[in-house]
């Protein structure tokens, strides 16, 4: 008998691995940031060479934002407060296939390709994966988190003291060696992230997840185009 409660604890202890492990194709939850936002500005890094690894990135067909429908309608709710105040959000990454996560480690496995080192000036390449700076499963591939900023209504830059995937302590929300505006800016952020229902992160100043999320165990794997 106790051998038969062991294997059950096993047997789902696997199930609940398989769940937090779920792979799915289906996008009909999904809706492009445009179509609920229409006034962001964006640069979807990952589309261009423009990024760490110096390359394109695979899943990538397009420079779209897609969000499942509940976090676009609350990054929406954050646009409003912002624009309330005088700025636009501008949006670097939303949605993330897993093959996109799936290509990132492999680049950090190649030793043969540094990237571009511009991106992680103090760091080893291995230290992006065993810093937790990279994830071989993302918050970007379950479809409600987002990497953005903001910027005036005529389009310019908010200093925010650092540049997106920029991997430094200088990154961190909380950075001591900031000006006072670009603490005031990142906390205008920040704020209205929060008041929207969004959670942040500890190391990425433009990281922010919705804090119910819709598929908290799923990771999503379908193109963006």
């Amino acid at each position: 008998m106790k051998k038969l409660f062991m294997v059950i604890l096993i047997l789902l202890g696997l199930a609940q691995i398989t769940i937090a492990s779920e792979i799915s194709y289906d996008k009909s939850d999904f809706v492009p940031v445009y179509t609920v936002i229409d006034d962001a500005g964006y640069d979807i890094r990952y589309y261009s060479p423009n990024n760490f690894t110096g390359n394109k990135i695979n899943g990538y067909k397009a420079p779209i934002a897609y969000l499942t429908k509940e976090s676009a309608k609350a990054l929406s709710i954050a646009a409003e407060d912002l624009r309330k105040q005088g700025y636009r959000l501008f949006i670097w990454d939303t949605y993330r296939p897993q093959k996109a996560v799936d290509n990132l480690v492999e680049w950090i496995n190649n030793p043969n390709d540094p990237g571009d080192k511009s991106f992680y000036p103090d760091l080893k390449k291995s230290d992006l994966l065993e810093g937790l700076y990279i994830m071989e499963k993302s918050g970007h591939s379950r479809g409600s988190t987002v990497d953005l900023t903001i910027i005036k209504k005529d389009g310019s830059f908010v200093d925010m003291g650092g540049t997106f995937d920029l991997f430094s302590e200088i990154s961190h929300p909380d950075y001591k060696k900031l000006t006072k505006q670009q603490k005031k800016n990142r906390k205008i952020l920040h704020d209205a992230m929060i008041k929207a229902g969004f959670k942040g992160l500890e190391s990425e100043w433009w990281h922010f997840t919705l804090e119910n999320e819709p598929y908290p165990d799923t990771y999503f794997d379908f193109d963006i185009e």
